[in-house]
């Protein structure tokens, strides 16, 4: 039989973006749950690929209340940044429901129902935390590809033994494409194309990297933000475009041997990939370096999509659905939406706003039941 559970606000997905809002929740003294699809809090960084590290130093890693636990300057490995969410989960006791995907999300009289396989979360609010990476993105022709080339997206490219020999593509020139050309160039030959993301002017790791990291995320929080005109107009880019090369730019792309095409790879011509120059590349490999697109097809209610098909939102807030929030998109807010350092700011306004709507329910010891449950 069906079990229903209820609560103030439901958190969907407990990734770093979810747990902040739960930091923030618990604060307030608020009953709330959080429901992660993933055996535990974490996984959806262990999966990524093996050799991936943060793109900020370890002082900006960390989510509201806990610092990384890594020297400041260091690189954090994706492993290494799973078990700091699982651990963050555990020192705050945040109320976590681990393999416990949401089915559908509806809203039935004036309340919002969470459906997961065996029972119902019932809440005022709920808070999408899911993310952008649920549904990756390849162009259409990738089926006309011959079927003897090895094709992986980032999503599922876990090294360079997945490959076999011969001419490695990688398509999407952003930081992941650049990351994943520049491994796979050890071992193949590597054609890397997409349009031109621009780059952070120093080395990412170096003593004037780190200096400029704090710029852009000086800027990005502050300048780069829905409210200005200048972010406006970066949003859609950063959101369908990717944003600038990070840890391996131009330079040592180059060193590396990765030859650099600036263009799009357009179509298949007698089962090969195909440039917008109209070269026709002999890969053996193409990796999909083409992002994600956002999926909300289990949200089985009316609310306001944008043109982008991200949900139409201010600071996290969706007015066309009272009491629907979104955390853990890309520019939420500002550009910094899409750091770690981001998610921490993003998530204590949503919770603030929440706090603002009607006075809490105050748990009463037990995880599974706040109180006052029978009485709503």
């Amino acid at each position: 039989m069906e079990q229903t559970q209820r609560y103030d606000t439901v958190v969907i997905g407990g990734g770093q973006a979810g747990l902040s809002v739960g930091y923030h929740l618990k604060k307030q003294g608020r009953s709330f749950v959080i429901l992660d699809a993933s055996r535990q809090v974490g996984d959806s960084w262990r999966r990524r690929w093996d050799s991936l590290r943060l793109y900020s130093p370890a002082f900006r890693d960390g989510l509201p209340g806990m610092p990384f636990p890594a020297p400041k300057n260091t690189y954090p490995t994706k492993d290494e940044m799973g078990d700091y969410l699982q651990a963050y989960a555990t020192q705050f006791a945040l109320p976590v429901k681990p393999d416990t995907p949401v089915e559908a999300l509806n809203k039935e009289n004036g309340q919002y129902v969470a459906v997961t396989a065996d029972r119902c979360f019932i809440a005022d609010n709920v808070v999408v935390a899911t993310g952008v990476f649920r549904k990756p993105y390849t162009p259409s022709f990738a089926g006309e590809l011959d079927p003897r080339i090895t094709q992986l997206h980032s999503n599922d490219y876990r090294d360079p033994s997945q490959l076999q020999d011969g001419l490695v593509l990688v398509v999407g020139a952003s930081h992941s494409g650049s990351d994943l050309a520049h491994e796979a160039s050890a071992s193949h030959d590597v054609v890397l194309s997409g349009p031109d993301t621009g780059q952070l002017p120093v080395p990412i790791e170096s003593r004037r990297g780190r200096v400029g990291f704090r710029m852009l995320v000086f800027a990005g929080t502050h300048i780069l933000t829905v409210d200005t005109p200048v972010g406006r107009k970066m949003r859609p880019h950063v959101r369908h475009g990717g944003g600038p090369l990070l840890r391996y730019r131009r330079k040592e792309l180059r060193a590396a041997g990765v030859e650099r095409v600036v263009g799009h790879t357009t179509g298949v011509e007698r089962g090969r990939p195909v440039l917008s120059d109209g070269r026709v590349v002999e890969a053996r490999n193409v990796i999909w370096c083409t992002g994600f697109r956002p999926d909300f097809s289990w949200i089985h209610f009316p609310f306001e999509v944008g043109d982008d098909g991200f949900p139409v939102q201010y600071r996290g807030a969706a007015a066309s659905s009272p009491g629907l929030y979104f955390a853990g998109l890309p520019f939420l807010h500002s550009f910094t939406s899409m750091f770690i350092t981001g998610a921490g700011r993003d998530a204590e306004r949503i919770a603030t706003q929440i706090g603002r709507e009607r006075e809490p329910l105050v748990w009463n010891g037990r995880l599974d039941e706040p109180a006052g449950a029978d009485a709503r």
